[in-house]
């Protein structure tokens, strides 16, 4: 029933994925997904898991979350003949001791520079986030380094999202541990501070002809910044040449994304960013990465009395 269930389903946006770095580190099992038609997901809220149809006329869009696309790049050809796709590409080129394991920035850059050429300036949105204040990276430190990331993407892309950290517990502790390894400090500042700085980033953005947005957090908006709204509808209505209908539907308070279905999973990223929400053990996740079977339903297959 569940399967018949996807495959009556209207049409329906599809996120690969917020949870994980699906272009990074998964694009194979992503390619294998698409030629069946469908993948599982394990609900990391509890429940049964679903399926979501990834079939042609199934799916209204594609939008991928990475900080590495080159795996997925020589491939998008195969993904737009499906459906219209949109590149959330996270790009803050902070110190190793803070993104283990994340490519050069200039690699980066290049990656996005193809992305444009072939695509155009829409199909990518450059995410800086989140905004980390350490002795690492203090407030002129990202004025700086914003404005010579801008600098670089100035004509590819026409949004950047910006948010400040959220110190999670499992995040805090993370952070924690990479502090006492790296012999750095880090801080959650008073919003008074995080405003004035993301209203000096909005700025430098927007020198370079970029909106500045900001990621669900509502009582930071400042002056030059707008509510972000990475799931976005009418970004994939103009990449796909036609109205894409979704309705506001986000993933938690403050959230103005469109309505998706995430087919990732938490705790499976290896890019070893000290600050990261979805992994609460960098450790765990690589483990979980190399016992990943590329030709299953599932990204990560849950324990078997979940799974069916």
């Amino acid at each position: 029933m569940q399967g018949a269930r996807a495959q009556n389903a209207p049409p329906a946006i599809v996120s690969a994925s917020y949870r994980t770095d699906i272009p990074a580190f998964y694009t194979r099992w992503l390619l294998g997904r698409l030629e069946a038609g469908f993948c599982r997901v394990a609900s990391p809220y509890g429940g049964a898991p679903y399926e979501v149809s990834l079939r042609p006329g199934a799916v209204a869009g594609f939008v991928f979350w990475t900080r590495n696309l080159g795996p997925l790049l020589p491939h998008l050809e195969e993904v737009a003949a499906r459906a219209p796709f949109a590149v959330q590409f996270t790009l803050t080129a902070y110190p190793r001791a803070l993104e283990a394991g994340v490519i050069e920035p200039e690699a980066a850059l290049g990656q996005l520079r193809a992305l444009g050429r072939r695509w155009g300036g829409r199909a990518a949105v450059w995410r800086y986030d989140p905004v980390l204040l350490s002795t690492l990276t203090p407030p002129s430190w990202h004025r700086a380094n914003v404005a010579r990331l801008a600098a670089a993407l100035g004509g590819l892309v026409d949004e950047v999202v910006l948010s400040f950290v959220q110190p999670y517990r499992k995040t805090a502790r993370n952070l924690a541990a990479a502090a006492r390894r790296h012999g750095f400090a880090w801080r959650d500042p008073p919003d008074g501070e995080k405003r004035e700085l993301l209203h000096d980033l909005a700025g430098i953005a927007a020198e370079y002809g970029m909106k500045a947005s900001l990621c669900t957090q509502p009582t930071l908006l400042a002056p030059g910044l707008a509510e972000a709204r990475c799931i976005d509808a009418d970004r994939l209505s103009d990449l796909a040449g036609r109205a894409i209908a979704a309705r506001e539907k986000g993933n938690r308070p403050g959230c103005r994304c469109a309505e998706s279905r995430d087919i990732g999973a938490y705790d499976s990223c290896a890019q070893g960013c000290a600050y990261c929400y979805a992994v609460a053990s960098p450790a765990a996740a690589r483990r979980r990465l190399k016992a990943q079977d590329p030709a299953g339903p599932f990204l990560i297959a849950p324990a078997p009395d979940a799974a069916s």
